[in-house]
């Protein structure tokens, strides 16, 4: 019967509560009391937080004791070991935040006003301030967010933009130049707590992040980078913005669609438009992102509780912040650029005739010319290859041993009185400028001469080789006063036209074909030597292939027998212009090739520190600033990637090989084969390509790397200091390894700061290769010339 299974089951129950021990019977806390039974006296209670108080009352309530709490466990230890830290107090992070933030203000900041002249670029980049306060269009190879930024620091702490940046070591005199330089320190500065989150934020280790943080604020090459009117602190400020923030967006991955999630990806996108629009190598950090983009998404794909429409959501929501928020951002920057820079200026002469229309104070601006072209009339031709410059010549002849010792004619950029042509009838030498003479325009299939204005010589050709671009033929300024030979004459063709149609001034493109050779003239996009006045090179070319190269337009067109239209037809959309304003910076880009005499360096020196750049002073009265590299630093960034990458394939051998590791050794590997990789992903993204690059290249070129060397060395030394510390014992041994460890590392970087910070803040007096001067014991390396 029920009742008698009840009674022999309670027997049962007493008898075993009677045979355990004492001391286990009363670890066991029946939620009730059996009937006819006592239950057992309840456990004192160990102190617990409050929140937990409200447990036990309702556990007493029911009839039973309190539940206990867990038992706080011990963190694990490694062999003697001590246990890993998880992240670092919350109260640390505030304060050590605000200690590195205000260092490196500190040292950006300190003697700004030093040296009160133009130092190096800040020829380029000042002047280009001054241009956007003054709205007077310029041509420059880099998008144009930082130097807008630039011009508008200016503006808002008074500098008027009349100060002509014209070479350095210009006194600033009276100009207040002191807003665009404390704009860059500031950015500067903001690299420091960037560079610190994103550790802290990958490796969850303090130490790490200070250590990482030590390294940029002690550096001097970063010091000296970030303190003048460069758009290096501007770049690396919107790239460390993109990490900080592509990495915290990644450590929500566990609450996606958040605001929190939504607010980082969305800034990603924001400084990945920011870097984009300073310079071109911006796009290394698109690069970055875009392969963690893809390896989130693959990773998502393989997670069968996600649902094919929740991962669209993601999909889409990625393809919003990081593609068309970037994209839109990027393009509104040119919007304003061009909305800003609406007067003519020295770039004029890089863009086609139809954007040069619309600057105020261009010669095409609102001006009504002939259409058609006729023989006796003035013009301008100008290739239409991209910055292929205008027809031009000049008195200077070509020197001796650079085919016939004849009248140079070249590719001018800029607008002169030195472009300007008259095109005359092949067989005829009639005075077309009088009034009475009847009006005879040029026709496809025509053959022609030009004489050149100035000089009253005609566009000639012959079969001598080009100076530069071998097996095409050179052209030259021949005859006197419009008298030469047959080598003067140019079959004038355009293009899609049919023979006796007329010519347009600037919406026909024509071609000019050499009568008696063939060839056709054109524009290699070659700079000559010195000797050319570093002009582009023109050339006859036998090859016939139809290229921008090969073709030209009339542009500026005078003759007062024909009626004139006006520009606005020719007025190009916005897609145009900023399509044809990337092509002539990617033309500008490879065209800059290394100058005689010039400091330039390769690839495999920066790491190293091999050589610097001379910012300021050349001799011993003069205020030195150097741009070089805290050696100490660099060297041990640079022992640190190979230190790195033999940690990382012992790490992975050891995984593969099944070794039993403690959670602490776990972690440890996690932080070294997924963060640091993250790191060394963007620093091979930042500086193999420049190994690629055919244009000149300066040390300043791997400061971007240098940030996530830097990063990587605070990751690596922290995580070897505590691989050693969990083999040691006891604990007390392995803190004071540790932290002896991470001691040592940043008293060495103080120390050499205090040696080296001359270069940033200025050197006088003898030179370092005098034995006499103060630095010569610190010139460690020939190739360093402070």
């Amino acid at each position: 019967p029920r009742g008698e299974r009840g009674a022999s089951a309670r027997t049962l129950a007493a008898a075993a509560l009677i045979a355990v021990p004492a001391s286990l019977r009363a670890r066991r806390l029946p939620s009730t009391a059996s009937p006819g039974l006592h239950p057992p006296a309840c456990p004192a209670p160990r102190p617990r937080p409050v929140p937990r108080m409200r447990r036990a009352r309702r556990a007493a309530a029911r009839g039973g004791c309190p539940r206990m709490p867990p038992r706080q466990r011990e963190p694990r230890r490694g062999p003697g070991g001590p246990a890993r830290p998880a992240a670092p107090p919350a109260a640390t992070r505030p304060a050590a935040l605000a200690l590195v933030t205000l260092l490196s203000f500190a040292s950006r900041f300190h003697r700004l006003r030093e040296p009160p002249h133009v130092c190096w670029d800040e020829t380029h980049f000042g002047k280009m301030g001054s241009y956007y306060i003054n709205r007077t269009f310029f041509f420059d190879v880099h998008p144009p967010l930082g130097k807008m930024l630039i011009g508008l620091a200016g503006y808002l702490s008074g500098y008027d933009g009349t100060f002509p940046f014209q070479k350095p070591g210009d006194r600033y005199e009276q100009h207040n130049y002191i807003g665009m330089r404390g704009f860059c320190a500031f950015l500067g500065s903001c690299l420091v707590p960037f560079a610190y989150l994103t550790v802290l934020e990958l490796s969850k280790s303090l130490p790490a992040a200070l250590l990482t943080a030590f390294i940029l604020i002690f550096d001097t090459g970063c010091i000296t980078l970030s303190q003048y009117i460069l758009l290096d602190p501007i770049l690396m400020f919107f790239l460390m913005g993109a990490v900080l923030s592509m990495v915290k967006c990644n450590s929500r991955a566990d609450r996606p669609f958040s605001a929190s999630w939504w607010f980082w990806l969305s800034l990603t996108g924001v400084s990945l438009a920011g870097a984009m629009g300073v310079k071109f190598v911006g796009l290394f950090v698109v690069l970055l992102v875009g392969l963690n983009t893809i390896y989130d998404l693959w990773d998502l794909l393989g997670n069968l509780s996600l649902s094919l429409v929740t991962f669209g959501k993601h999909l889409l929501a990625r393809v919003l912040c990081l593609i068309v928020l970037p994209l839109a951002l990027y393009t509104a920057v040119f919007a304003v650029h061009f909305a800003v820079l609406n007067r003519s200026g020295p770039g004029d002469g890089f863009f086609s005739s139809a954007f040069q229309s619309q600057l105020i104070g261009n010669n095409l601006h609102n001006v009504s010319i002939p259409e058609h072209l006729a023989y006796g009339s003035v013009v301008t031709m100008k290739n239409l290859r991209m910055a292929g410059g205008y027809l031009h010549s000049h008195w200077h002849l070509y020197p001796e041993g650079v085919g016939a010792r004849q009248q140079q004619v070249t590719a001018y950029l800029h607008k002169d009185l030195n472009n300007l042509w008259i095109i005359k009838k092949h067989d005829s030498d009639t005075d077309l400028s009088d009034p009475s003479s009847p009006v005879e325009f040029v026709r496809h299939g025509d053959i022609i001469r030009l004489e050149h204005k100035e000089t009253s010589r005609n566009l000639h050709s012959h079969q001598h080789e080009a100076p530069l671009t071998r097996k095409h033929f050179q052209v030259t300024g021949y005859g006197i006063n419009g008298t030469g030979d047959s080598n003067d004459f140019w079959r004038i063709e355009v293009v899609g036209r049919k023979t006796g149609k007329l010519i347009k001034v600037l919406r026909s493109r024509v071609r000019l074909t050499h009568v008696a050779t063939g060839c056709i003239l054109g524009s290699s996009g070659k700079t000559l030597p010195k000797w050319g006045w570093e002009q582009v090179e023109v050339t006859c070319t036998p090859y016939l292939k139809e290229t921008p190269n090969s073709l030209w337009n009339f542009e500026d067109h005078i003759n007062p027998k024909l009626p004139n239209i006006s520009l606005d037809v020719l007025k190009p959309s916005f897609a145009e212009i900023l399509l044809e304003s990337h092509m002539v910076m990617i033309r500008g880009n490879s065209g800059l090739k290394p100058k005689d005499n010039e400091v330039t360096s390769k690839p495999w020196h920066w790491p190293i520190n091999y050589q610097g750049l001379r910012f300021s002073g050349v001799n011993e009265t003069d205020y030195r600033v150097y741009l070089l590299g805290n050696p100490v630093i660099w060297w041990l960034n640079l022992i640190t990637i190979g230190l790195y990458l033999l940690i990382t394939v012992c790490t992975a051998v050891a995984l593969k090989r099944g070794v039993q590791l403690t959670s602490e050794l776990k972690e440890l590997s996690r932080v070294v084969l997924h963060a640091g990789g993250q790191i060394t992903l963007g620093w091979l993204l930042h500086y193999l390509p420049f190994f690629m690059m055919g244009r000149v290249l300066y040390f300043h070129h791997y400061f971007p790397a240098m940030l996530f060397s830097s990063m990587l060395t605070g990751i690596t030394w922290d995580a070897l200091l505590r691989f050693c510390a969990v083999f040691l014992s006891p604990s007390t041994t392995a803190r004071k390894v540790h932290g002896g460890g991470f001691l040592a590392l940043v008293l060495l970087i103080l120390y050499s700061f205090y040696l080296f910070h001359p270069l940033s803040y200025g050197m006088i007096g003898p030179m370092a290769s005098n034995p006499s001067s103060p630095m010569a014991g610190l010139r460690w390396m020939d190739s360093w010339e402070f």
